[in-house]
Order: C-alpha cells, then sequence, then structure tokens
C-alpha cells in the first residue's frame, strides 16, 4: 500500500486484527505511523509515542537506540503494512493493462477522505519534514515510496506496449505517480481541503488515458 493515502480506519483494524500479539516494537512503529502523520516528527515526542504504544521508555531504547532510528523502522513499516492493501485490491483482476492501472489510480483516489492525517503518506510526510536533518530517515522514506512505484511498473510497461507507446518510460511513469499523489498532499495539508488531492489524481488518470487512446503521435 507506500506508501501513501491509508485511511486511520483502514490502518486502525490491520492494528486490532494484530491483537494482543504485538510486539513492544510493533506497538512503538504504530503509534509512529498515527502520531507522525498527525502531528510530524518533530512534534512527536519519545514520551508521546511510549504513551500511546502502551510500553515504558525502557522498551522504548530497548528497540531503537535514538528517535531518529524509529524514523528509519516506521518508513520500512508503513511499505510493509500498506503493500497488502493493494496487492489484493479488486483492480488486479482487470484482464486489460490499461484497466489495472486505472484501477489503482481509482483506488488512490477512494483512500483520499477524512482529514489529511488519516489519508496522507507516512513516508512523505517524513521526507518533507526531515530530508536536511535526517538524511537516515530521508532514504528510507525514498526506498518506501520507491519501492512502491516499482510494484506498478510491470503492469505500466504493459498498459504503455499494447497501445503502441514506446517513447515513455515505465518506471519514470510510475515514479510520476507518486510524484502526483505527494503533492496532492501537500496540497491538501496547505489549503485543509482534500479535493485538491483527489483532483490531482483525476488529471493524472485523464493524462494516461490520453497517452494510451489518444491521437497518434
Amino acid at each position: 500500500m507506500i506508501l501513501a493515502g491509508i485511511p486511520t480506519g483502514w490502518y486502525a483494524g490491520t492494528m486490532t486484527s494484530r491483537g494482543s500479539s504485538n510486539s513492544a516494537r510493533d506497538k512503538l512503529l504504530d503509534a509512529a505511523v498515527t502520531l507522525i502523520r498527525r502531528n510530524g516528527f518533530a512534534a512527536t515526542s519519545v514520551d508521546q509515542l511510549c504513551a500511546a504504544a502502551g510500553v515504558t521508555k525502557g522498551a522504548f531504547f530497548h528497540h531503537f537506540v535514538s528517535k531518529e532510528a524509529l524514523g528509519v523502522a516506521a518508513a520500512g513499516h508503513w511499505l510493509a503494512i500498506t503493500t497488502p492493501l493493494f496487492a489484493d485490491a479488486n483492480y488486479h483482476r482487470e484482464p486489460a493493462a490499461l484497466a489495472r492501472v486505472l484501477g489503482y489510480l481509482d483506488l488512490r483516489e477512494a483512500l483520499i477522505d477524512g482529514g489529511t492525517d488519516a489519508f496522507t503518506c507516512l513516508a512523505g510526510t517524513l521526507a518533507q519534514e526531515v530530508h536536511q536533518s535526517h538524511p537516515a530517515i530521508a532514504r528510507a522514506a525514498e526506498a518506501a515510496i520507491v519501492g512502491h512505484a516499482r510494484t506498478l511498473e510491470g503492469d505500466v510497461a504493459e498498459a504503455l506496449a499494447d497501445h503502441g507507446v514506446a517513447d515513455v518510460d515505465a518506471a519514470s511513469l510510475a515514479l510520476h505517480f507518486q510524484v502526483v499523489l505527494q503533492g496532492g498532499f501537500v496540497v491538501a495539508k496547505a489549503t485543509g481541503d482534500p479535493q485538491a488531492a483527489r483532483e490531482s489524481v483525476r488529471h493524472l488518470k485523464r493524462y494516461v488515458t490520453l497517452l494510451c487512446r489518444g491521437e497518434k503521435r
């Protein structure tokens, strides 16, 4: 799921389904996902993380040598927990590659709901805030965002080939999807209105459709 844009309700359901068997480390990472998307990395303290996770500060430092180490792990945790949402989505059942690509974008639009802390991307939030102050976290955020983009490359490449689009690189286009999504999240945060993010996804769907079905170049 990249990285980005998982609603609070879905994420809370995932935490509940894992139940009381969660380790202290998992509880801290789950708390980090919630608190950092809501408050940002700098404004989220170790004490707040421990209180939200229901663990001691000793447990925190048993698993993470520093808050930065937790930030690095949280970016990887985000990719791990969100990937199944996309991997199991119905759009994979579409026989045509273009329909799968557009179905992915339909899902991304549908996930933009509620407050910005419910649908924005943890990896993107971290990258925006700490790309200079905590380069290790920024690299982990990059791995999560790019890692998600790579899961789209096969369908994108097949859609381009099916429609005779030979002058567009599939990996670059898949990453462009993430650029549009992350940019939409930033605008939604700035305006307090998720509609701009939804409209950005719709523009992207129009672009992909025109690219594949438009007039012969």
